[in-house]
Protein backbone atom coordinates (compact mmCIF):
# COMPACT_ATOMS: atom_id res chain seq x y z
CA UNK A 1 0.00 0.00 0.00
CA UNK A 2 2.80 2.37 0.91
CA UNK A 3 4.54 1.76 -2.42
CA UNK A 4 1.29 2.34 -4.31
CA UNK A 5 0.64 5.57 -2.44
CA UNK A 6 4.21 6.72 -3.15
CA UNK A 7 3.83 5.92 -6.85
CA UNK A 8 0.52 7.81 -6.98
CA UNK A 9 2.17 10.80 -5.29
CA UNK A 10 5.12 10.68 -7.67
CA UNK A 11 2.90 10.42 -10.74
CA UNK A 12 0.79 13.36 -9.56
CA UNK A 13 3.92 15.44 -9.06
CA UNK A 14 5.21 14.46 -12.51
CA UNK A 15 1.87 15.39 -14.12
CA UNK A 16 1.96 18.76 -12.37
CA UNK A 17 5.34 19.41 -13.97
CA UNK A 18 4.05 18.30 -17.38
CA UNK A 19 1.26 20.86 -17.04
CA UNK A 20 3.69 23.60 -16.01
CA UNK A 21 5.63 26.07 -18.11
CA UNK A 22 8.57 23.76 -18.88
CA UNK A 23 10.48 23.10 -22.10
CA UNK A 24 9.78 20.24 -24.50
CA UNK A 25 13.02 18.41 -23.73
CA UNK A 26 12.14 18.22 -20.03
CA UNK A 27 8.60 17.09 -20.85
CA UNK A 28 9.97 14.32 -23.08
CA UNK A 29 12.33 13.18 -20.30
CA UNK A 30 9.45 13.00 -17.82
CA UNK A 31 7.23 11.08 -20.24
CA UNK A 32 10.08 8.63 -20.85
CA UNK A 33 10.34 7.97 -17.11
CA UNK A 34 6.56 7.56 -16.74
CA UNK A 35 6.41 5.06 -19.59
CA UNK A 36 9.67 3.14 -19.17
CA UNK A 37 11.53 3.84 -15.93
CA UNK A 38 9.38 3.75 -12.80
CA UNK A 39 12.43 3.56 -10.51
CA UNK A 40 13.97 6.72 -11.98
CA UNK A 41 10.57 8.44 -11.88
CA UNK A 42 10.31 7.77 -8.15
CA UNK A 43 13.86 8.95 -7.50
CA UNK A 44 13.24 12.12 -9.50
CA UNK A 45 9.86 13.09 -8.02
CA UNK A 46 9.41 11.48 -4.60
CA UNK A 47 10.33 14.73 -2.84
CA UNK A 48 11.45 18.29 -3.46
CA UNK A 49 15.20 18.81 -3.71
CA UNK A 50 15.69 20.45 -0.35
CA UNK A 51 16.99 23.99 -0.21
CA UNK A 52 18.93 23.73 3.03
CA UNK A 53 20.99 26.22 5.00
CA UNK A 54 23.83 25.70 2.49
CA UNK A 55 21.64 25.91 -0.62
CA UNK A 56 20.93 23.13 -3.12
CA UNK A 57 22.96 20.09 -4.09
CA UNK A 58 21.79 17.08 -6.05
CA UNK A 59 21.97 14.88 -9.14
CA UNK A 60 21.17 16.68 -12.40
CA UNK A 61 18.05 15.70 -14.34
CA UNK A 62 14.35 16.35 -14.72
CA UNK A 63 12.14 16.31 -11.63
CA UNK A 64 11.48 17.92 -8.28
CA UNK A 65 14.35 16.02 -6.62
CA UNK A 66 16.91 16.93 -9.26
CA UNK A 67 19.16 19.86 -10.09
CA UNK A 68 17.67 21.52 -13.18
CA UNK A 69 16.83 25.01 -14.31
CA UNK A 70 13.40 24.78 -12.73
CA UNK A 71 14.54 23.80 -9.23
CA UNK A 72 17.27 26.44 -9.62
CA UNK A 73 14.60 28.94 -10.66
CA UNK A 74 12.40 28.11 -7.68
CA UNK A 75 15.34 28.51 -5.30
CA UNK A 76 16.21 31.87 -6.88
CA UNK A 77 12.62 33.06 -6.71
CA UNK A 78 12.56 32.29 -2.99
CA UNK A 79 15.88 34.06 -2.45
CA UNK A 80 14.61 37.02 -4.51
CA UNK A 81 11.49 37.28 -2.39
CA UNK A 82 13.58 37.35 0.77
CA UNK A 83 16.00 39.96 -0.59
CA UNK A 84 13.10 42.19 -1.64
CA UNK A 85 11.75 42.08 1.91
CA UNK A 86 15.10 42.37 3.71
CA UNK A 87 16.42 45.26 1.60
CA UNK A 88 13.19 47.08 0.76
CA UNK A 89 14.87 50.34 1.82
CA UNK A 90 17.31 50.20 -1.11
CA UNK A 91 16.59 51.75 -4.50
CA UNK A 92 18.43 48.90 -6.21
CA UNK A 93 19.23 45.46 -4.80
CA UNK A 94 22.12 43.69 -6.53
CA UNK A 95 23.71 40.23 -6.57
CA UNK A 96 26.73 38.52 -8.16
CA UNK A 97 26.51 35.13 -9.89
CA UNK A 98 29.37 32.75 -10.69
CA UNK A 99 29.61 29.16 -11.80
CA UNK A 100 32.15 26.35 -11.95
CA UNK A 101 33.08 23.86 -14.67
CA UNK A 102 30.26 21.38 -14.16
CA UNK A 103 27.85 20.32 -16.87
CA UNK A 104 24.88 22.73 -17.04
CA UNK A 105 26.57 25.24 -14.72
CA UNK A 106 26.54 28.09 -17.30
CA UNK A 107 22.84 27.47 -18.01
CA UNK A 108 21.98 27.37 -14.31
CA UNK A 109 23.91 30.59 -13.75
CA UNK A 110 22.03 32.29 -16.60
CA UNK A 111 18.69 31.06 -15.23
CA UNK A 112 19.64 32.50 -11.85
CA UNK A 113 20.45 35.88 -13.44
CA UNK A 114 17.18 35.85 -15.39
CA UNK A 115 15.06 35.18 -12.31
CA UNK A 116 16.82 37.81 -10.21
CA UNK A 117 16.46 40.43 -12.95
CA UNK A 118 12.82 39.50 -13.57
CA UNK A 119 12.25 40.39 -9.93
CA UNK A 120 13.88 43.80 -10.35
CA UNK A 121 17.23 42.75 -8.84
CA UNK A 122 20.43 43.74 -10.63
CA UNK A 123 22.52 40.68 -11.52
CA UNK A 124 26.27 40.87 -12.10
CA UNK A 125 27.04 37.71 -14.08
CA UNK A 126 30.58 36.45 -14.69
CA UNK A 127 31.39 35.90 -18.36
CA UNK A 128 32.66 32.37 -17.75
CA UNK A 129 33.65 29.95 -15.02
CA UNK A 130 35.14 31.52 -11.88
CA UNK A 131 36.35 30.21 -8.49
CA UNK A 132 34.08 30.43 -5.47
CA UNK A 133 36.50 32.73 -3.59
CA UNK A 134 36.30 35.29 -6.41
CA UNK A 135 32.51 35.24 -6.10
CA UNK A 136 32.86 36.00 -2.39
CA UNK A 137 35.31 38.82 -3.16
CA UNK A 138 33.09 40.33 -5.86
CA UNK A 139 30.07 40.62 -3.55
CA UNK A 140 31.85 43.13 -1.36
CA UNK A 141 33.74 44.76 -4.21
CA UNK A 142 30.45 45.57 -5.97
CA UNK A 143 28.54 46.37 -2.76
CA UNK A 144 26.00 43.63 -3.44
CA UNK A 145 23.45 42.27 -1.02
CA UNK A 146 23.83 38.63 -2.01
CA UNK A 147 25.58 36.23 -4.34
CA UNK A 148 25.17 32.77 -5.80
CA UNK A 149 27.72 30.28 -7.09
CA UNK A 150 26.65 27.27 -9.12
CA UNK A 151 28.87 24.42 -7.92
CA UNK A 152 28.75 21.01 -6.30
CA UNK A 153 32.30 21.40 -5.00
CA UNK A 154 34.06 18.01 -5.13
CA UNK A 155 30.98 15.80 -5.64
CA UNK A 156 30.90 13.29 -8.55
CA UNK A 157 30.15 14.53 -12.07
CA UNK A 158 26.43 13.69 -11.87
CA UNK A 159 25.93 16.44 -9.27
CA UNK A 160 25.53 20.17 -9.30
CA UNK A 161 24.66 22.70 -6.63
CA UNK A 162 23.68 26.23 -5.67
CA UNK A 163 25.33 28.12 -2.80
CA UNK A 164 23.91 31.40 -1.51
CA UNK A 165 25.99 34.22 -0.01
CA UNK A 166 25.12 37.32 1.99
CA UNK A 167 26.30 40.93 1.69
CA UNK A 168 29.44 40.33 3.78
CA UNK A 169 30.69 37.80 1.22
CA UNK A 170 30.13 34.83 3.53
CA UNK A 171 27.65 32.03 3.03
CA UNK A 172 24.27 32.80 4.57
CA UNK A 173 23.90 31.98 8.26
CA UNK A 174 21.19 32.31 10.87
CA UNK A 175 18.70 33.96 10.72
CA UNK A 176 18.96 34.57 6.97
CA UNK A 177 19.54 30.92 6.05
CA UNK A 178 16.42 29.76 7.90
CA UNK A 179 14.35 32.61 6.49
CA UNK A 180 15.50 31.93 2.91
CA UNK A 181 14.66 28.24 3.32
CA UNK A 182 11.15 29.24 4.42
CA UNK A 183 10.74 31.54 1.41
CA UNK A 184 11.86 28.82 -1.00
CA UNK A 185 9.41 26.34 0.51
CA UNK A 186 6.61 28.81 -0.21
CA UNK A 187 7.25 28.55 -3.97
CA UNK A 188 4.55 26.00 -4.70
CA UNK A 189 5.00 25.51 -8.40
CA UNK A 190 7.19 26.30 -11.39
CA UNK A 191 4.54 28.77 -12.51
CA UNK A 192 5.33 30.89 -9.44
CA UNK A 193 8.79 31.64 -10.85
CA UNK A 194 9.55 34.71 -12.95
CA UNK A 195 11.84 33.27 -15.62
CA UNK A 196 11.70 36.11 -18.16
CA UNK A 197 14.85 38.08 -17.43
CA UNK A 198 15.27 41.83 -17.77
CA UNK A 199 18.42 42.32 -19.87
CA UNK A 200 18.79 45.90 -18.65
CA UNK A 201 19.43 44.53 -15.14
CA UNK A 202 22.01 41.91 -16.15
CA UNK A 203 25.62 43.09 -16.44
CA UNK A 204 28.49 40.84 -17.51
CA UNK A 205 31.76 41.06 -15.59
CA UNK A 206 35.11 39.48 -16.33
CA UNK A 207 38.80 40.27 -16.44
CA UNK A 208 38.57 43.54 -14.54
CA UNK A 209 37.28 41.66 -11.49
CA UNK A 210 39.96 39.00 -11.97
CA UNK A 211 42.64 41.69 -11.78
CA UNK A 212 41.18 43.21 -8.63
CA UNK A 213 40.94 39.79 -7.01
CA UNK A 214 44.50 38.85 -7.96
CA UNK A 215 45.82 42.18 -6.67
CA UNK A 216 44.19 41.56 -3.29
CA UNK A 217 45.39 37.95 -3.26
CA UNK A 218 49.06 38.63 -3.90
CA UNK A 219 49.00 41.52 -1.43
CA UNK A 220 48.94 38.88 1.32
CA UNK A 221 52.53 37.89 0.44
CA UNK A 222 54.99 38.45 3.25
CA UNK A 223 58.35 37.76 1.57
CA UNK A 224 58.42 38.86 -2.06
CA UNK A 225 62.19 39.16 -1.86
CA UNK A 226 62.55 35.45 -1.10
CA UNK A 227 60.26 34.57 -3.99
CA UNK A 228 62.47 36.62 -6.28
CA UNK A 229 65.55 34.83 -4.94
CA UNK A 230 64.03 31.36 -5.34
CA UNK A 231 61.76 32.06 -8.31
CA UNK A 232 62.97 28.86 -9.95
CA UNK A 233 61.25 26.66 -7.34
CA UNK A 234 59.78 23.81 -9.39
CA UNK A 235 56.12 23.08 -8.76
CA UNK A 236 53.27 21.28 -10.47
CA UNK A 237 49.72 22.59 -10.34
CA UNK A 238 46.49 20.96 -11.50
CA UNK A 239 42.95 22.40 -11.41
CA UNK A 240 41.49 18.89 -11.91
CA UNK A 241 39.46 20.26 -14.86
CA UNK A 242 38.07 23.10 -12.74
CA UNK A 243 38.00 26.85 -12.19
CA UNK A 244 41.52 27.22 -10.82
CA UNK A 245 42.94 26.71 -14.31
CA UNK A 246 43.44 30.43 -15.00
CA UNK A 247 43.80 32.22 -11.69
CA UNK A 248 46.14 29.92 -9.74
CA UNK A 249 48.91 30.06 -12.39
CA UNK A 250 48.22 33.79 -12.87
CA UNK A 251 48.63 34.48 -9.14
CA UNK A 252 51.84 32.44 -8.94
CA UNK A 253 53.31 34.23 -11.95
CA UNK A 254 52.36 37.67 -10.63
CA UNK A 255 54.22 36.82 -7.43
CA UNK A 256 57.31 35.97 -9.47
CA UNK A 257 57.33 32.17 -9.67
CA UNK A 258 58.51 31.10 -13.11
CA UNK A 259 58.91 27.33 -12.91
CA UNK A 260 55.26 26.22 -12.85
CA UNK A 261 54.38 22.98 -14.60
CA UNK A 262 50.85 22.08 -15.57
CA UNK A 263 49.11 18.79 -16.30
CA UNK A 264 47.72 19.35 -19.82
CA UNK A 265 45.10 16.59 -19.57
CA UNK A 266 43.64 18.21 -16.45
CA UNK A 267 43.77 21.77 -17.77
CA UNK A 268 40.87 20.75 -20.00
CA UNK A 269 37.80 22.38 -18.47
CA UNK A 270 35.20 19.61 -18.24
CA UNK A 271 32.27 18.70 -16.05
CA UNK A 272 32.90 15.07 -16.94
CA UNK A 273 36.25 15.12 -15.07
CA UNK A 274 37.63 12.61 -17.59
CA UNK A 275 40.95 11.84 -15.87
CA UNK A 276 39.66 11.15 -12.34
CA UNK A 277 36.99 9.10 -10.63
CA UNK A 278 36.39 11.95 -8.18
CA UNK A 279 37.63 15.57 -8.52
CA UNK A 280 38.45 15.70 -4.83
CA UNK A 281 41.97 16.73 -3.73
CA UNK A 282 41.38 14.88 -0.46
CA UNK A 283 41.60 11.65 -2.44
CA UNK A 284 45.09 10.61 -3.46
CA UNK A 285 43.99 9.30 -6.86
CA UNK A 286 43.02 12.82 -7.92
CA UNK A 287 46.69 13.86 -7.67
CA UNK A 288 48.17 10.85 -9.49
CA UNK A 289 48.80 12.60 -12.79
CA UNK A 290 50.25 15.67 -11.10
CA UNK A 291 52.60 13.55 -9.02
CA UNK A 292 53.76 11.67 -12.13
CA UNK A 293 54.47 15.01 -13.76
CA UNK A 294 56.38 16.15 -10.67
CA UNK A 295 58.56 13.06 -10.81
CA UNK A 296 59.22 13.63 -14.50
CA UNK A 297 60.30 17.27 -14.04
CA UNK A 298 61.85 16.97 -10.58
CA UNK A 299 59.37 19.29 -8.87
CA UNK A 300 59.39 19.57 -5.06
CA UNK A 301 55.78 20.70 -4.69
CA UNK A 302 52.45 19.52 -6.11
CA UNK A 303 49.21 21.46 -5.66
CA UNK A 304 45.70 20.49 -6.76
CA UNK A 305 42.45 22.42 -6.38
CA UNK A 306 38.88 21.14 -6.48
CA UNK A 307 36.38 22.16 -9.20
CA UNK A 308 35.39 25.50 -7.63
CA UNK A 309 38.94 26.19 -6.37
CA UNK A 310 38.18 26.76 -2.73
CA UNK A 311 40.19 23.78 -1.41
CA UNK A 312 43.73 22.67 -2.10
CA UNK A 313 45.60 19.39 -1.63
CA UNK A 314 49.40 19.23 -1.75
CA UNK A 315 52.25 16.75 -2.04
CA UNK A 316 55.82 17.40 -0.91
CA UNK A 317 59.06 15.43 -0.79
CA UNK A 318 59.78 13.55 2.42
CA UNK A 319 63.13 12.85 4.09
CA UNK A 320 63.91 10.24 1.44
CA UNK A 321 63.04 12.52 -1.46
CA UNK A 322 59.79 10.68 -2.15
CA UNK A 323 56.59 12.61 -2.90
CA UNK A 324 54.04 12.23 -0.11
CA UNK A 325 50.59 13.71 0.30
CA UNK A 326 49.87 16.01 3.22
CA UNK A 327 46.44 16.09 4.80
CA UNK A 328 44.40 19.23 5.41
CA UNK A 329 45.54 19.54 9.01
CA UNK A 330 49.21 19.44 8.03
CA UNK A 331 48.76 22.10 5.34
CA UNK A 332 46.88 24.23 7.88
CA UNK A 333 49.79 23.85 10.33
CA UNK A 334 52.37 24.95 7.76
CA UNK A 335 50.36 28.01 6.74
CA UNK A 336 49.52 28.98 10.33
CA UNK A 337 53.13 28.61 11.47
CA UNK A 338 54.42 30.66 8.56
CA UNK A 339 51.88 33.45 8.96
CA UNK A 340 52.52 33.86 12.68
CA UNK A 341 56.30 33.59 12.55
CA UNK A 342 56.38 36.24 9.83
CA UNK A 343 53.82 38.57 11.37
CA UNK A 344 55.83 38.35 14.59
CA UNK A 345 59.24 38.83 12.93
CA UNK A 346 58.01 41.85 10.99
CA UNK A 347 56.44 43.49 14.05
CA UNK A 348 52.94 43.23 12.64
CA UNK A 349 51.40 41.70 15.79
CA UNK A 350 49.86 44.63 17.66
CA UNK A 351 47.60 42.71 20.01
CA UNK A 352 44.30 43.09 18.17
CA UNK A 353 44.75 40.26 15.67
CA UNK A 354 42.79 37.01 15.63
CA UNK A 355 42.66 33.68 13.83
CA UNK A 356 40.13 30.85 13.58
CA UNK A 357 39.81 27.10 13.24
CA UNK A 358 36.95 24.64 13.25
CA UNK A 359 36.32 22.43 16.27
CA UNK A 360 37.44 19.27 14.42
CA UNK A 361 40.69 20.81 13.16
CA UNK A 362 44.03 19.84 14.73
CA UNK A 363 44.79 21.38 18.11
CA UNK A 364 48.36 21.94 16.94
CA UNK A 365 47.30 25.19 15.28
CA UNK A 366 45.76 26.27 18.59
CA UNK A 367 49.12 25.59 20.26
CA UNK A 368 50.76 27.88 17.71
CA UNK A 369 48.12 30.59 18.22
CA UNK A 370 48.73 30.49 21.97
CA UNK A 371 52.52 30.59 21.59
CA UNK A 372 52.24 33.89 19.72
CA UNK A 373 49.54 35.12 22.09
CA UNK A 374 47.07 35.58 19.24
CA UNK A 375 43.42 35.20 20.17
CA UNK A 376 41.51 32.60 18.21
CA UNK A 377 38.01 31.27 17.72
CA UNK A 378 36.93 27.64 17.61
CA UNK A 379 33.89 27.51 15.34
CA UNK A 380 31.55 24.85 14.03
CA UNK A 381 32.45 23.06 10.80
CA UNK A 382 32.03 25.41 7.86
CA UNK A 383 33.77 28.57 6.72
CA UNK A 384 30.56 30.54 7.06
CA UNK A 385 31.20 30.52 10.80
CA UNK A 386 34.73 31.88 10.34
CA UNK A 387 33.28 34.55 8.05
CA UNK A 388 30.79 35.44 10.77
CA UNK A 389 33.62 36.04 13.25
CA UNK A 390 35.26 38.36 10.74
CA UNK A 391 31.96 40.22 10.32
CA UNK A 392 31.55 40.56 14.09
CA UNK A 393 35.06 42.04 14.36
CA UNK A 394 34.80 44.22 11.25
CA UNK A 395 36.71 47.48 11.67
CA UNK A 396 37.86 46.58 15.18
CA UNK A 397 40.32 43.73 14.85
CA UNK A 398 42.54 42.21 12.16
CA UNK A 399 41.96 38.70 10.83
CA UNK A 400 45.22 36.96 9.93
CA UNK A 401 43.92 33.65 8.65
CA UNK A 402 42.22 30.40 9.51
CA UNK A 403 41.28 26.99 8.24
CA UNK A 404 39.77 23.57 8.62
CA UNK A 405 40.88 19.97 8.37
CA UNK A 406 39.08 19.38 5.07
CA UNK A 407 41.66 21.20 2.93
CA UNK A 408 40.31 24.75 3.24
CA UNK A 409 42.22 27.87 4.30
CA UNK A 410 41.59 31.61 4.18
CA UNK A 411 44.23 34.36 4.45
CA UNK A 412 43.13 37.89 5.26
CA UNK A 413 39.56 39.12 5.04
CA UNK A 414 39.20 40.19 1.39
CA UNK A 415 37.51 36.82 0.78
CA UNK A 416 34.98 35.44 3.26
CA UNK A 417 35.20 31.79 2.34
CA UNK A 418 37.97 29.26 1.87
CA UNK A 419 40.28 30.36 -0.90
CA UNK A 420 42.56 27.94 -2.75
CA UNK A 421 43.88 30.64 -5.09
CA UNK A 422 45.55 32.57 -2.28
CA UNK A 423 46.38 29.40 -0.37
CA UNK A 424 48.33 28.00 -3.34
CA UNK A 425 50.35 31.20 -3.57
CA UNK A 426 51.09 31.16 0.15
CA UNK A 427 52.02 27.47 0.16
CA UNK A 428 54.57 28.16 -2.59
CA UNK A 429 55.87 31.09 -0.53
CA UNK A 430 56.25 28.90 2.55
CA UNK A 431 58.23 26.48 0.37
CA UNK A 432 60.75 29.17 -0.64
CA UNK A 433 60.97 30.38 2.97
CA UNK A 434 61.82 26.82 4.03
CA UNK A 435 64.27 26.53 1.12
CA UNK A 436 66.04 29.69 2.28
CA UNK A 437 66.68 27.85 5.57
CA UNK A 438 67.89 24.74 3.78
CA UNK A 439 64.70 22.81 4.49
CA UNK A 440 61.96 21.15 2.52
CA UNK A 441 58.31 21.72 3.43
CA UNK A 442 58.26 18.25 4.96
CA UNK A 443 61.30 18.99 7.12
CA UNK A 444 59.68 22.25 8.19
CA UNK A 445 56.61 20.31 9.28
CA UNK A 446 58.77 17.90 11.31
CA UNK A 447 60.52 20.84 12.95
CA UNK A 448 57.13 22.22 13.97
CA UNK A 449 56.28 18.84 15.49
CA UNK A 450 59.54 18.98 17.43
CA UNK A 451 58.86 22.50 18.63
CA UNK A 452 55.27 21.89 19.74
CA UNK A 453 54.04 18.29 19.56
CA UNK A 454 53.49 15.60 16.95
CA UNK A 455 49.76 15.49 16.33
CA UNK A 456 48.36 12.71 14.18
CA UNK A 457 44.77 12.92 12.97
CA UNK A 458 42.45 10.54 11.17
CA UNK A 459 38.88 10.57 9.90
CA UNK A 460 36.54 7.57 9.76
CA UNK A 461 33.19 7.84 7.96
CA UNK A 462 30.64 5.16 8.78
CA UNK A 463 27.88 4.87 6.16
CA UNK A 464 24.36 3.69 6.94
CA UNK A 465 21.66 3.73 4.25
CA UNK A 466 17.91 4.23 4.17
CA UNK A 467 15.44 4.94 6.95
CA UNK A 468 16.92 2.24 9.18
CA UNK A 469 20.40 3.63 8.60
CA UNK A 470 19.30 7.12 9.65
CA UNK A 471 17.78 5.66 12.80
CA UNK A 472 20.98 3.73 13.53
CA UNK A 473 23.08 6.88 13.20
CA UNK A 474 20.71 8.70 15.51
CA UNK A 475 20.96 5.80 17.95
CA UNK A 476 24.77 5.89 17.87
CA UNK A 477 24.74 9.58 18.78
CA UNK A 478 22.26 8.97 21.58
CA UNK A 479 24.39 6.13 22.99
CA UNK A 480 27.54 8.28 23.00
CA UNK A 481 25.56 11.08 24.61
CA UNK A 482 23.86 9.02 27.32
CA UNK A 483 26.70 6.56 27.97
CA UNK A 484 29.96 8.35 27.15
CA UNK A 485 33.23 6.41 27.33
CA UNK A 486 35.09 6.82 30.61
CA UNK A 487 38.47 6.07 29.03
CA UNK A 488 39.86 6.44 25.53
CA UNK A 489 43.36 5.58 24.37
CA UNK A 490 44.23 4.23 27.83
CA UNK A 491 43.56 7.65 29.28
CA UNK A 492 40.76 9.10 31.39
CA UNK A 493 38.16 11.23 29.61
CA UNK A 494 38.33 14.55 31.44
CA UNK A 495 36.05 16.75 29.34
CA UNK A 496 32.97 16.28 27.17
CA UNK A 497 31.81 18.94 24.75
CA UNK A 498 28.21 18.57 23.65
CA UNK A 499 27.41 21.15 20.99
CA UNK A 500 23.79 20.04 20.72
CA UNK A 501 23.19 20.76 24.39
CA UNK A 502 25.67 23.67 24.11
CA UNK A 503 27.65 22.70 27.18
CA UNK A 504 31.17 21.69 28.17
CA UNK A 505 31.45 19.36 31.14
CA UNK A 506 34.57 19.03 33.28
CA UNK A 507 34.30 15.44 34.50
CA UNK A 508 36.73 16.07 37.35
CA UNK A 509 34.79 18.84 39.03
CA UNK A 510 31.43 18.22 37.44
CA UNK A 511 31.26 21.88 36.46
CA UNK A 512 29.69 22.89 33.16
CA UNK A 513 29.99 25.98 31.01
CA UNK A 514 28.35 27.03 27.75
CA UNK A 515 29.98 26.34 24.39
CA UNK A 516 29.05 29.82 23.08
CA UNK A 517 28.40 28.23 19.68
CA UNK A 518 25.17 27.56 17.76
CA UNK A 519 23.48 24.24 18.39
CA UNK A 520 24.98 21.40 16.38
CA UNK A 521 24.80 17.64 16.79
CA UNK A 522 28.49 17.16 17.61
CA UNK A 523 30.13 15.41 20.55
CA UNK A 524 33.78 15.65 21.58
CA UNK A 525 35.67 13.62 24.18
CA UNK A 526 38.99 14.94 25.49
CA UNK A 527 41.34 12.77 27.53
CA UNK A 528 44.02 13.47 30.10
CA UNK A 529 46.80 12.59 27.65
CA UNK A 530 45.59 15.04 24.97
CA UNK A 531 43.64 12.62 22.78
CA UNK A 532 40.47 14.03 21.22
CA UNK A 533 37.63 12.13 19.56
CA UNK A 534 34.86 14.01 17.77
CA UNK A 535 31.60 12.47 16.55
CA UNK A 536 29.41 14.24 13.99
CA UNK A 537 26.64 12.98 11.69
CA UNK A 538 26.92 14.37 8.18
CA UNK A 539 24.34 16.95 7.23
CA UNK A 540 24.37 16.03 3.54
CA UNK A 541 25.12 12.30 3.37
CA UNK A 542 23.92 9.12 5.16
CA UNK A 543 27.01 8.80 7.32
CA UNK A 544 28.46 9.56 10.72
CA UNK A 545 32.00 10.94 10.98
CA UNK A 546 34.56 10.15 13.66
CA UNK A 547 37.58 12.45 13.97
CA UNK A 548 40.57 11.14 15.92
CA UNK A 549 43.50 13.16 17.20
CA UNK A 550 46.42 11.77 19.20
CA UNK A 551 49.75 13.34 20.01
CA UNK A 552 53.25 12.62 21.21
CA UNK A 553 56.61 14.30 21.43
CA UNK A 554 59.09 14.16 18.54
CA UNK A 555 62.69 14.54 19.64
CA UNK A 556 64.34 14.48 16.22
CA UNK A 557 63.37 14.23 12.57
CA UNK A 558 64.77 10.73 12.27
CA UNK A 559 62.16 9.50 14.77
CA UNK A 560 59.27 10.52 12.52
CA UNK A 561 58.46 7.13 10.95
CA UNK A 562 58.60 5.30 14.27
CA UNK A 563 56.46 7.84 16.14
CA UNK A 564 54.02 8.18 13.24
CA UNK A 565 53.47 4.42 13.22
CA UNK A 566 52.97 4.42 16.97
CA UNK A 567 50.38 7.22 16.78
CA UNK A 568 48.61 5.52 13.87
CA UNK A 569 48.39 2.30 15.86
CA UNK A 570 46.90 4.23 18.76
CA UNK A 571 44.16 5.57 16.49
CA UNK A 572 43.41 2.06 15.22
CA UNK A 573 43.17 0.87 18.82
CA UNK A 574 40.69 3.65 19.61
CA UNK A 575 38.50 2.58 16.69
CA UNK A 576 38.43 -0.96 18.06
CA UNK A 577 37.86 0.32 21.57
CA UNK A 578 34.79 2.25 20.39
CA UNK A 579 33.68 -0.78 18.30
CA UNK A 580 33.87 1.10 15.03
CA UNK A 581 35.92 -1.57 13.22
Amino acid sequence: MENKELLNQVQASARQWLNSNIDDVTKASIREMIENNEKELIESFYKMLEFGTGGLRGIMGAGTNRMNKYTVGMATQGLSNYLLKEFDHLDQISVVIAHDCRNNSPEFARTTADVFSANGIKAWLFDGLRPTPELSFAIRELNCQSGVVITASHNPKEYNGYKAYWEDGGQVINPHDINIVAEVKMIGSINDVKFDGDESLIEIIGEEMDEKFLKASIATSLNRDLIEKHSDLAMVYTPIHGTGVYLVPAALKKLGFRNIYNVPEQDVVSGDFPTVVSPNPEESAALNLAMKKAEAVGADLVMATDPDADRVGIAVRDMNGELVLLNGNQTNVLLTYYLLTQWSAKGLLKGNEFMAKTIVTTELVADIYRFYDVEYYDVLTGFKFIADKIRQNEGKRTFIGGGEESYGFMIGDFVRDKDAITACSMIAEVAVWAKEQGKSLFELLLDIYQEYAFYNESLLSVYRHGKEGAEEISGMMETFRSSPPANIDNSEVVEIRDYLEQKITDLGSGDTKPTDLPRSNVLQFLTKNGTKVSVRPSGTEPKIKFYFSVKSGLEKREDYERVHKKLTNRIESIKKELRLI
